[in-house]
């Protein structure tokens, strides 16, 4: 496993140094020499900053958050006049199953097939939750949502999503090495993280109860040492619901402007930060941000995952002090041995940022 965890201010002022750590498994050593500035998948933490260019449309009256999904996407989402942009979209309780780990879809997502998709043909391909429930019932993740409200967006200002966020976020917050990705390519002369994952024997392993994969499917690129495979696949599926490439202490500049009140009006803060509960994620679920308790108390945040790529990134409620832990395998932590190494290390490194002492399970190096 390899992981590089860069926060921001730690100490409890808010006004301390940087505290940057890059760490890795010396057989990825020959290949790329990981370093807390590169370049990385946020995955769906661009959940937040979609939700943010949501919100400000709200404050400029161009979008309500009770307008239905049918008024902005008509005939595009089964049953679209039922699902409001607040209370199905932004908060996971349209209904709306995920095309994450569908038949169709898993192919691309390994990268056994080489397509293109369209957020319109993603959504097609979206099947109602197994147990079928109604817009506001429950709530259960998907990233179906979020293609969604990425179209929404586009309609709504006639621009596409890539230019609203250079135009309000990225540049207005000199977030130099941030972009949303449109192919699998990084940009010349800039460092990137290498990412890898479980090969198609643990895969298999790793997502058992979750989905029926085949046999021998795993994900697409050379063989390394470990059972693990080195990915650049194509994330241009996820766009608005995970698309964004950055950096540890980019984001965490966004982050912390955005929690601090510098990108939203009070009201729409306060409507961000309404929650559902969201047992599955370990805590509550608020627009595109996740509340989580930590043993050293609450942060706010979310969690992002593409192949080769896992993060976590978190403020305290004010926005003063962050935090990122970046992990270059998504799958590979979800076995369970790492699944607990990952937590412990999430946990030390927030009670870091919080300027509280480490949890005493938790790993010291």
């Amino acid at each position: 496993m390899v992981c590089a965890g860069p926060a921001e201010r730690p100490l409890i002022s808010g006004d301390g140094k940087p505290v940057e750590i890059a760490k890795q498994a010396a057989w990825t050593k020959d290949e790329h020499r990981l370093a807390a500035g590169d370049q990385f998948r946020v995955g769906s933490n661009t959940k937040t900053l979609t939700v943010t260019l949501v919100l400000q449309q709200v404050a400029q009256q161009k979008i309500s958050l009770d307008d239905t999904v049918e008024k902005w996407l008509p005939g595009l989402v089964k049953g679209g006049e039922h699902i409001t942009v607040r209370m199905q979209l932004l908060n996971h309780t349209s209904g709306l199953g995920d095309f994450l780990l569908t038949p169709q879809f898993l192919p691309s997502l390994t990268g056994q097939e080489q397509r293109t998709w369209k957020p319109k043909e993603l959504l097609a391909t979206t099947p109602e939750q197994d147990p079928p429930t109604e817009p506001g019932e429950k709530y259960s993740y998907s990233n179906a949502n979020y293609e969604a409200l990425g179209l929404i967006l586009e309609k709504a200002t006639g621009s596409s999503l890539a230019e609203q966020i250079e135009q309000k976020i990225t540049k207005p917050l000199g977030m130099k090495d941030s972009f949303l990705a449109t192919d699998a390519a990084w940009p010349a002369g800039k460092r990137h993280a290498t990412g890898y994952e479980p090969d198609a024997k643990r895969l298999k392993a790793v997502l058992s109860g979750t989905v029926d994969l085949p046999e021998g499917v795993g994900f697409a690129g050379p063989e390394h040492p470990g059972d693990n495979i080195d990915t650049a696949i194509d994330p241009s599926w996820s766009w608005a619901a995970g698309g964004m490439v950055s950096t540890a202490q980019d984001w965490q500049r966004f982050l912390t402007a955005l929690m601090s009140g510098r990108l939203l009006p009070e009201a729409q803060m306060k409507q961000m930060r309404t929650t559902v509960d969201a047992p599955e994620e370990g805590g509550a679920y608020a627009l595109g941000l996740m509340k989580m308790e930590t043993p050293c108390g609450t942060v706010w945040g979310h969690t992002g995952g593409l192949p080769g790529y896992a993060s976590e990134i978190y403020t305290d409620a004010t926005g003063t002090r962050s935090v990122a832990v970046f992990t270059i395998t998504n799958f590979g932590i979800k076995e369970k041995k790492a699944a607990t190494t990952n937590k412990a290390l999430v946990d030390a490194a927030t009670c870091h940022m919080r300027g509280k002492p480490q949890p005493s399970d938790s790993p010291t190096g």
